[in-house]
């Protein structure tokens, strides 16, 4: 072959190549890679694997040699290992213990996607070409796959529980979590007025937690 249908043919390559659609990760997942994990069974039963959590699905995800799928017979399952962290299941949903003393607080991640949808006339956006989209996306198991094609956004967002008395409470604010807390209302105030705590900063969160029950 000449050097130069050669070269003609690279090029043609290459342009084709580039005109795939490009795929960007998101954080629709917990963690950015699968990680060594350890599945507990309640018969005492260990099962390793890759392991990550899928914040969009809610469901705790094994790689089983390249093909992604969703741990199954939850009521089977005790404890999820993720490196250091520890999961359980609440209400049929895993949540991350993030802290444990007189009390325990568990964090449930969600998360949010929003569908690019598909070009309309007039340069505006189809929301029907959305739905059909987005319903395709699910359909087609690409919610599993750790990036997701270009356009979709994603808002990871955590919940937060607290297990105190052996009751099981969610709270959706700092606010609630006062009420939760009772008796340890007024010290939530007073360590507001020095700290800036954000429900949507974990750690915020968890030094005001630790503040709570570590001194007091």
């Amino acid at each position: 072959m000449k050097p130069v249908t050669f070269a003609l043919i690279f090029s043609l390559l290459s342009l084709v190549c580039n005109s795939q659609v490009k795929v960007i990760e998101l954080t629709h997942y917990l963690f950015p890679e699968f990680t060594n994990g350890v599945v507990l069974m309640k018969t005492g039963e260990k099962n390793e694997a890759l392991l990550n959590y899928n914040s969009l699905t809610e469901e705790m995800i094994f790689d089983n040699r390249g093909v992604k799928l969703a741990i199954g017979d939850l009521e089977l399952v005790d404890t999820v290992y993720i490196g250091s962290r520890k999961f359980f299941l609440l209400e049929n949903k895993f949540v991350e213990l993030i802290y444990k003393s007189k009390s325990e607080v568990y964090a449930e991640y969600k998360c949010t996607v929003k569908d690019p949808g598909k070009p309309a006339a007039y340069g505006g956006t189809s929301q029907t070409s959305a739905t059909s989209t987005y319903s395709s996306y699910f359909s087609g198991g690409q919610v599993y796959e750790l990036k997701l094609p270009e356009g979709y956004e994603t808002r990871p967002f955590t919940y937060y529980w607290l297990k105190k008395d052996g009751k099981v409470n969610k709270f959706l604010s700092v606010r609630q979590l006062a009420k939760l807390c009772g008796e340890k209302e007024n010290l939530i105030k007073a360590y507001q007025k020095t700290h800036e705590v954000k429900y949507d900063d974990q750690k915020s969160i968890l030094d005001l937690i630790k503040f709570l029950y570590t001194n007091h």
